[in-house]
């Protein structure tokens, strides 16, 4: 397979590495790509799911080199995939078997993402000395339990209001994902005066029209993870998101939750990708022929990874979300209007501009 993603993918910005790793003892099996270290060491989650695959991991490590040469961050792009159920009792052994096998792979630094939190990064740290996103007993800013990427979504969906006709105050929001990054995309939103109408999980949707309460909502899905359980809100099935009507859609779940069959079905505004790799191309263009301003995965969702990398230089946690505040602002705006002035896609402008950037540290480095 990875013979494959090379001869597919492949190009001048990488991948520089493709890893498999497989420990028989304790059933590991996992993905590391390695894209593109010319801004400096990459950073990238570790996903755990049992069908995550080696196109999944390079889509997402790819995403990572253009969201951190957007943010300005000195690191390049990376990303890791454990194949196993996030909810099995054996997860302390797989990580920590996994850190072991990535510790010679210092051109990676690994963070939270689905199915990983502040405690698997504890546990790698204390293997190998080497994560970001650790618990605050640990000196670390945990990125998924303040908010970090959610907080960049609702700067983003700010700047959004200059580009299109959204207005922030009374906007309705429907999740899909109501996880570590649309919980808090949810909160930091309804802080600006908008209302959450729609979350969905792999369970169901709930939906009330007249607004969610986002803390109760929260809370039921910690407790039991599912936000069907809550006793507010029509219950329906777990697609109804794509139909309900609102002003902004934030896709924080898997990859390619919008694509050719559903974006025309859309009935909202803006679409804040909370998710990496949440649009696909042809989505894309159907978006922008419809009107939707879509802001691409790696300008609106980049407040994790520009967390990750305010903690591995010993920042603090209100550092973190200065800088995520800042970065967010004008790459969101920069992007915007470079889309306005070029009658381009916001992803096309976006994906110029980082490429440009990636191109720039590339041009630094000793020729091998």
């Amino acid at each position: 397979m990875g013979e494959e993603i090379f001869q597919r993918y492949a190009d001048e910005y990488g991948p520089e590495k493709i890893v498999y790793i497989y420990e028989p003892r304790c059933g590991l099996k996992a993905i590391v790509v390695i894209d593109n270290v010319s801004a400096g060491p990459a950073i990238g989650g570790i996903r755990m799911a049992p069908d995550v695959s080696t196109e999944e991991v390079f889509r997402l490590a790819r995403a990572m080199t253009w969201k951190n040469a957007l943010a300005g961050i000195p690191h390049g792009g990376g990303k890791s995939g454990i194949l196993a159920d996030p909810t099995t009792p054996n997860k302390e052994t797989l990580i920590r078997q996994f850190a072991r096998a990535i510790e010679r792979l210092d051109g990676y630094i690994p963070g939270p993402d689905m199915g990983t939190d502040e405690v698997s990064m504890a546990w790698i740290r204390d293997e190998i000395g080497r994560s970001v996103g650790l618990s605050k007993v640990l000196g670390g800013i945990p990125l998924d339990q303040i908010g970090a990427t959610g907080f960049g979504l609702a700067i983003c969906a700010e700047v959004a209001q200059e580009f299109s006709d959204l207005k922030l105050q009374g906007a309705r929001v429907v999740v899909q994902g109501f996880g570590n990054v649309g919980t808090h995309a949810a909160r930091y939103l309804v802080e600006r005066g908008a209302v959450l109408v729609a979350a969905s999980d792999l369970d169901g949707t709930v939906y009330d029209p007249d607004g969610l309460d986002v803390a109760k909502l929260t809370a039921i899905k910690h407790e039991t993870g599912r936000v069907t359980d809550s006793e507010q809100g029509e219950k329906l099935p777990r697609g109804a998101w794509v139909d309900l009507p609102c002003e902004i859609v934030v896709p924080a779940a898997r990859p390619d939750a919008i694509d050719e069959t559903n974006a025309g079905r859309l009935d909202c505004k803006v679409v804040l990708q909370g998710a990496n790799i949440a649009v696909t191309a042809r989505a894309e263009r159907i978006l922008h022929d419809r009107g939707i301003l879509s802001i691409p995965d790696f300008v609106a969702n980049a407040g994790g990874v520009i967390c990750a990398a305010v903690e591995y230089r010993g920042g603090t946690q209100r550092q973190a979300f200065e800088t995520i505040e800042e970065k967010i602002r004008e790459n969101t705006r920069e992007v915007l209007k470079l889309a306005r002035a070029h009658s381009q896609m916001p992803a096309e402008a976006a994906l110029a501009l980082a490429k440009q950037r990636v191109a720039e540290a590339m041009a630094y480095r000793r020729s091998r």
